[in-house]
């Protein structure tokens, strides 16, 4: 099939592009299946969430593994690129609220739209496998894999605070809280305690540790960033025992990776919601109020290391574990239930918070550690030696870390033990657009997991939404069911939508399978997937679930290897005026118009010419039309090369000079552009190699038919080279070349390297170090050659004559220098 236009004077861009689509459309370009002969190669982008319509930050994002993919297609390899979408969410609901919609209708009319966007863009999708997370035939498959979580003990419900509403009476997520208020009716926002689902993601601590050393082909800041997550410490768990019993409680436990600080401890932390605090708080009506206080405040990290450090003398002593020493017992709002054991042990001469605290407070501070600092002003953190500390005075760190674990466990109070910072993912959400988490509770409070047969537990999609409840939590004809004849109801929370995005890269191996989650023969052949691009912004949260999810579907059997991205590459932001681009701040570009203006070749260079990938693009619209006069220029340069007639084929043997410059200039540029898309990936230096080698090109003055020659294989290469980037105009200039439609597989232009050898030099020649000459020599020329050559040129002559010669020495390839008295 024939849909390329002729090489007309001008550059339509409308037209090409939509001549170019209709072939790979057409020929279902991009469509593939696992082909166990041939070396396959998997590209992945993050899938986008259906918002409406795409922004640059898209552009940039799916363009650059548009490019890696269609490079890696011309390396002859089997490329997957497929895309899908993220569609269950938040912003779905608020949408719908706004638009007075469902959900469901106002997701679906986005894909729609956002995927003729996309293919507008030129990118090679297969779209044969497109996922879409809140259709029931992606959902079932996660859900029946929870159920299986649940079976295996992986899965668990337990009580849990969240952000809650008094006044809408709702749950709310962390981005709905704003300065501490409902972020729909400003009301204070408190914490509650409700119970809610979590995945063991902590049992897998190790191995996401450990296997960060697997992934060299990641950035190291995103390594590094997970292992901070992660956070494995060793420390010591020790026991601090109350002076008195509070109630059934007689002790509590501190964990502290500063051993060596033990005896400087002035006093003691609890969280708010500690079991010791909340029934010290039944009889005691100020500390119920003070708990309260802590419930409406922000448990962000952000805003935790910064606020104002509150706390409540409970009056009650705990007994230091070495010394018996009684130390006071604090409620503090700093110290967080979620982490550690909720409480911990102060030493306020060697913690910078428990300094503030205890200064606030009239606390006692007491230094154990020999450092430099003034403890008037602020704690002194860094390790030393110990002082003040009794037996164990004069240890170094590691020294007294051992010595106190050692006595502590002599004394049965504590034991050396190995700590994560990491908690159990907790996956319940309390709002309505998500996947329904597949469990049935029985009268009792009986729970039990949806049998598969049972499965999928559907949303419903035809709802209405009051903005404040979610429409299956007040459906009771969608909550109530049977199960064994006995009456049941579906839980009513949904799954956190990282769930869908955890999963996502393995269902698209085998996105129309329908006998199961993954076909492992597909999934074997596709995966790890070898290159994935996205934000940085995803650089913990995502790709560390997704790394867990990978792992939890290895251990059922659905996939193997123990990672799933091999390489990973984090593209930056795409600024304006300095600033991100967003709608709040009115800098945003639409790229829809800039299509329509300039064409999505246009668009596809700027984003890839303006900035290496992983840095920050600054948007510029002289950038773009400098982009589009480039595309212009080449194909002008194509059509007037056409115009020239047919030229013959290429002798090599019989090249002359310019014709050898020019030559030897096309195959430099298909050495640094092969090394930029594959070992590099610096696209903008790709595209700048390819602009320096059409300068040569209309540069050239043609005289003969290898002149001819010599210019076609350079057009050649730069329509190849430039293909994965900007392929429309290359797919009809390649056409218009005379070399047939399909450039998708017409390979990589290959590299002469006989055509890189200099058969002249040019070398510059200094006396005294001073640049006199420069003169042409024979690549082969002997030292001795090439000193007679310069002595012989007339402007060094002049300098050399009358003088004595102390020194002459050629610097291969450079230069011949002279030194002369």
């Amino acid at each position: 099939m024939t849909t390329h236009l002729p090489l007309t004077e001008h550059y339509h861009p409308d037209q090409i592009e939509a001549a170019t689509q209709t072939f790979w459309e057409t020929e279902k370009s991009f469509v593939v299946t696992e082909d166990s002969s041939r070396e396959k190669f998997y590209c992945l982008s993050m899938f986008p969430y259906p918002s409406g319509k795409l922004h640059m930050g898209h552009v940039r994002n799916y363009t650059i593994s548009d490019v890696i993919a269609r490079y890696q297609r011309m390396q002859g390899k089997n490329v997957l690129h497929p895309m899908g979408w993220d569609a269950f969410g938040l912003p779905a609901e608020n949408a719908a609220i706004k638009h007075n919609t469902a959900p469901a209708a106002w997701t679906y009319s986005n894909t729609d739209y956002m995927r003729g966007q996309l293919k507008r863009l030129g990118f090679g999708f297969d779209w044969s496998r497109e996922v879409t997370t809140c259709k029931p035939d992606y959902y079932k498959w996660e859900q029946w894999f929870f159920t299986r979580l649940i079976e295996k003990g992986l899965a668990y419900k337990k009580v849990s605070s969240v952000n809650w509403c008094p006044n809408d009476m709702t749950v709310l997520a962390n981005e709905q809280v704003i300065d501490g208020c409902c972020w729909r009716c400003d009301s204070k926002v408190e914490r509650k305690e409700i119970p809610q689902w979590f995945i063991k993601i902590t049992d897998y601590a190790e191995q996401l540790l450990n296997d960060l050393d697997q992934l060299d082909e990641w950035p190291e800041q995103v390594r590094t960033m997970q292992r901070n997550w992660i956070g494995k410490s060793q420390g010591v768990e020790m026991t601090f025992e109350l002076e008195a019993p509070v109630g059934e409680h007689t002790a509590f436990d501190v964990y502290t990776t500063r051993p060596d600080t033990l005896m400087g401890v002035t006093y003691v932390s609890l969280a708010a919601e500690h079991p010791i605090s909340k029934k010290l708080a039944e009889n005691n009506a100020a500390l119920a109020a003070f708990i309260a206080e802590c419930k409406i405040q922000s448990v962000s990290e952000a805003d935790m290391a910064t606020m104002d450090k509150k706390g409540f003398d409970t009056g009650i002593k705990a007994l230091h574990p070495l010394t018996g020493k009684p130390v006071a017992v604090w409620v503090a709002n700093y110290v967080l239930m979620d982490y550690g054991s909720g409480a911990v042990m102060a030493v306020p001469a060697h913690d910078q918070r428990d300094f503030e605290f205890a200064q606030k407070y009239g606390l006692a501070i007491e230094q154990v550690i020999d450092g430099e600092g003034d403890l008037t002003k602020a704690a002194i953190t860094e390790k030393g030696k110990l002082i003040n500390s009794g037996e164990f005075d004069g240890l170094e760190f590691q020294a007294a870390f051992d010595a106190i674990a050692a006595k502590l466990q002599q004394e049965n109070k504590g034991r050396i033990t190995t700590n994560f910072r990491l908690r159990d993912w907790g996956v319940s959400r309390q709002r309505y657009w998500g996947a329904p988490i597949p469990v049935l509770y029985l009268n009792g409070g009986k729970e039990i997991p949806v049998p598969a047969s049972r499965l999928p537990v559907l949303l419903p999609e035809e709802v209405v939404m009051d903005g404040v409840h979610s429409p299956i939590k007040k459906d009771e004809q969608w909550r109530k069911t049977e199960f064994d004849g006995q009456a049941a109801e579906h839980e009513t929370d949904t799954f956190d939508t990282f769930m869908e995005s955890s999963w996502y890269y393995a269902r698209y191996t085998c996105a129309n399978f329908d006998g199961g989650m993954i076909d492992k023969a597909a999934a074997d052949y596709w995966l790890p997937v070898d290159q994935y691009v996205g934000g940085i912004e995803h650089a913990i949260l995502h790709l560390l679930y997704a790394r867990f999810f990978h792992k939890l579907m290895r251990d059922e059997g659905l996939v193997s290897g123990d990672e799933p991205f091999k390489r990973l590459l984090c593209q930056g932001m795409v600024l304006k005026d300095g600033t991100k681009m967003s709608k709040s701040k009115g800098n945003t570009v639409d790229p829809q118009e800039l299509i329509d203006q300039y064409g999505a070749d246009t668009v596809r260079l700027f984003t890839m010419f303006a900035a290496p990938p992983e840095q920050s693009l600054e948007w510029n619209d002289a950038g773009v039309e400098g982009a589009h006069r480039f595309l212009r220029k080449l194909w002008k340069a194509v059509h007037a090369h056409q115009q020239a007639g047919t030229a013959p084929e290429l002798k090599v043997d019989s090249l002359t000079g310019p014709q050898k410059d020019l030559r030897r200039k096309t195959h430099e540029t298909i050495a640094k552009v092969s090394d930029d898309y594959g070992r590099r990936q610096t696209f903008n230096t790709a595209i700048a190699a390819v602009m320096e080698l059409l300068n040569d090109v209309t540069r050239f003055e043609r005289k003969d038919d290898q002149d001819l020659a010599v210019e076609r294989e350079a057009l050649l290469a730069a329509v190849q080279l430039l293909a994965p980037i900007v392929p429309h105009i290359c797919h009809t200039l390649w056409a218009g070349l005379g070399r047939g439609d399909n450039l998708l597989d017409a390979g990589w232009p290959q590299l002469d390297e006989a055509a890189l050898v200099k058969s002249e030099l040019e070398l510059v020649v200094q006396i005294n170090g001073k640049v006199r000459a420069k003169i042409t020599v024979a690549a082969d020329a002997d030292n001795d050659t090439i000193i007679a050559l310069a002595k012989s040129n007339d402007n060094v002559q002049k300098f050399l004559d009358g003088v004595e010669i102390k020194m002459c020495k050629v610097v291969p390839g450079k230069l011949v220098t002279f030194a002369v008295k």
